[in-house]
């Protein structure tokens, strides 16, 4: 059995190394490290609890709303705030322009590139992907920057500022949005609206969204040329490398439900399986497993019981990232497991028949800006300038608080305690801790690794694109994953 360390990884927020035992020319084990300890649950102990709103955004630069937005909702739970409804319409539209912020440069910058690679050269779509996607030179970098930038503006009228805002507050939004700004808002979205029908899609966001079934999608691409637009190609590429077959992880997929409270949200809270309805989530099953990260040793424990004590000398240990486990298992969040908990029946149809893998789960984000964009339209247009957009409250001394969001990325959650008005407890999951997290004490591996095993390697010993394709689908924020 050879041992083959990759990483560290280029175009991934953070660091990253993956080591692979490759036995009979494939992966037969691997081992995801996350190299980098950040601290931020230990800088939260003792502060001000409406210090977390400043400290925690600053985890990471590309997904701040997300943490921002966790911290509020934890906040919101301990103080017993209910949200106006311009509040909760601004929020919604803060958290969803970042995730499909996060969704197109994912696409654009991090993921479509690696087609572009010599390696590729004699596939039939080779010198397309090579004029679009590759790094710097492809017509997309000139393309889908200004258009992203362009869709970033509306995070400057309803939060001041993108990274790091302190709009988001527990009872809601801080800045409210005037009638004249309320127009340039929707003026915003129908031109992001624009390109993605022009460029991603070369449709309409409600045929897009209105795709039901595998062939209900392998009918419309037949019916387009590869050329014709930024996902046929993407269709045209996934078929040629059969990428439906690639990446197949644990099959179990959480999601904490998105843009709105659990009953009303725009997507469902909960658990999936392939053959079975949406279960309910049990918050209280979820516990953090140290046993294989460089944290000293204590038995499995919820997030509100949890610690993060340093112990970088610790035996068997090969990673900063806590196990994070619901009821034992192993799950995956992101994009597909949103869409999968939520019912999307193209996605159920495909998971159901084949297992989660590296084509699935970047549909899943595609499909998102299908279903999310008209969502954000309608929430604009229900906002009422001069009606309030946020609730004020005291916080207890002595509190508890859940936050539980989606971010880009998949199930984010804050767990806060106060005692005495200050923070005695600050523990923080993010969907990369889920995804690439190491094995648990029974041995088990993370989603992440699970994914990467069996995949072919080369005979020169060289890693093949196929494994940078499948760590690239799950889109891993490595800053986010250890604290």
């Amino acid at each position: 059995m050879n041992r083959i360390v990759v990483g560290p990884f280029n175009r991934v927020e953070g660091d990253l190394e993956v080591t692979l035992d490759v036995a009979d020319g494939r992966v037969a084990a691997a081992r995801v490290n996350s190299p980098l300890f950040r601290g931020f649950e230990q800088i939260l102990v003792g502060k001000d609890p409406r210090d977390a709103l400043v400290f925690v955004p600053r985890i990471c630069g590309i997904c701040s709303v997300s943490q921002s937005a966790a911290a509020a909702a934890a906040l919101r739970a301990a103080m017993g705030l209910a949200v106006p409804d311009n509040g909760r319409h601004a929020a919604n539209l803060v958290l969803a322009t970042e995730n499909l912020a996060d969704h197109f440069t994912h696409f654009y910058l991090f993921f479509m590139p690696d087609f572009a690679r010599d390696a590729y050269a004699g596939r039939p779509w080779f010198e397309a992907a090579r004029a679009r996607f590759k790094a710097v030179e492809g017509s997309a970098t000139a393309d889908a920057l200004p258009a992203r930038a362009a869709f970033m503006h509306t995070l400057g009228l309803l939060a001041g500022k993108w990274p790091h805002t302190l709009s988001l507050q527990p009872g809601g939004s801080a800045r409210a949005v005037s009638a004249a700004e309320k127009i340039r808002l929707y003026a915003l979205l129908r031109e992001f609206r624009g390109w993605l029908e022009r460029r991603l899609f070369g449709d309409s966001l409600e045929a897009i969204a209105a795709l039901d079934s595998m062939a209900a999608l392998e009918a419309w691409a037949t019916a387009r040329a590869p050329g014709a637009s930024d996902f046929r190609l993407f269709l045209e590429i996934a078929a040629d490398l059969e990428l439906r077959r690639a990446g197949r992880a644990t099959d179990v997929y959480l999601s904490y439900g998105a843009y709105g409270d659990a009953d009303d949200a725009l997507f469902a809270r909960g658990v999936w399986r392939p053959g079975s309805a949406t279960t309910a989530l049990d918050a209280g099953a979820i516990v953090e497993d140290v046993s294989h990260a460089w944290l000293r040793d204590e038995a499995p424990r919820h997030p509100l019981q949890g610690h993060t004590w340093p112990d970088a000398d610790k035996a068997g240990a090969y990673s900063w990232c806590k196990a994070p486990r619901l009821g034992g298992e192993v799950v995956e969040c992101g994009a597909l497991a949103r869409q999968l908990v939520d019912g999307q029946p193209l996605l159920r149809e495909l998971v159901t028949g084949e297992g989660g893998s590296v084509f699935a789960r970047v549909l899943g984000r595609l499909l998102e800006f299908a279903r999310v964009l008209p969502a954000m339209e309608t929430w604009v247009r229900a906002i009422e300038p001069g009606a309030p957009f946020c609730a004020q409250g005291e916080l207890p001394d002595d509190a508890q608080g859940v936050g539980l969001v989606e971010a880009a990325r998949g199930a984010l959650g804050h767990w806060l305690t106060v005692r005495h008005g200050r923070i005695v407890g600050y523990q923080i999951i993010a969907p990369t801790t889920w995804n690439f997290s190491p094995r648990d004490a029974a041995g088990t591996p993370g989603a992440l690794e699970q994914a990467l095993v069996g995949l072919p390697m080369a005979e020169d010993g060289s890693v093949p694109a196929l494994v940078q394709h499948v760590v690239r689908s799950f889109d891993p924020c490595m800053v986010c994953t250890v604290h």
